[in-house]
């Protein structure tokens, strides 16, 4: 009897830790989340960032607590496709370096993903092309909104989806039929300021309707 009671407590014992790793596994799901409003001329559009794409969401996030996009502009638009902003070029007044970068530009690594597509106001990182950037690093700052109400799936799979528009959709459209030059760069600066604030993901849904996975 006594062998039969110190198994059956080896083992409730095993059973207690193993529980107990395995909900030391379990990543804390936040009831919280941050939504960034972009502030234009022609409206707000607010967003919130994937926590699939962890890398992508917090240097956006430092980006716009820093204040980095306040004074930058959306440089480059096309009707149905997308709009793209978020280069610190687009601050002095040269437009022609405008999408192109800072020099040594510090990049972020791909996390893209089969589950973050590019449907209507998805936000993804821009990038440079594939012959001189195989490993598709995404851009330190620059990011587009994918406009095309059909979204862009061609895109899906080579560029890292981050985040999604959950208010000023229209914003988003008005953006987008700009007029522009030659190089898609609007005629006129658009120009944002972001800020970033921390809501309950309840909240969220309530004020606009969007459902978290």
């Amino acid at each position: 009897m006594k062998l039969l009671f110190r198994l059956a407590a080896a083992l409730l014992i095993m059973l207690a830790f193993g529980q107990a790793a395995t909900a030391a596994k379990k990543p804390r799901t936040s009831k919280k989340d941050e939504v960034v409003t972009i502030s234009t001329s022609l409206g707000d559009i607010r967003l919130v960032l994937s926590d699939l794409t962890p890398q992508h969401k917090a240097n956006f996030l430092k980006l716009a607590k820093d204040g980095f996009y306040n004074g930058t502009t959306f440089h480059r638009v096309i009707p149905n496709f997308m709009v793209q902003g978020g280069d610190p070029n687009t601050k002095d007044s040269d437009p022609g370096n405008d999408g192109m970068g800072p020099p040594n530009e510090k990049t972020i690594p791909a996390e893209i993903l089969p589950a973050l597509r590019h449907k209507y106001g998805a936000v993804a990182a821009a990038r440079q092309g594939d012959y001189v950037n195989p490993q598709r690093a995404s851009s330190g700052s620059q990011f587009y909104i994918v406009q095309n109400h059909n979204g862009t799936t061609h895109l899906d799979g080579a560029y890292t989806v981050f985040g999604q528009v959950i208010s000023g959709l229209e914003v988003v459209d008005k953006i987008a039929q700009q007029p522009r030059d030659e190089r898609d760069r609007p005629t006129t600066d658009l120009k944002m300021t972001v800020k970033v604030e921390k809501l309950k993901k309840k909240k969220i849904t309530e004020l606009y309707g969007y459902q978290y996975p």
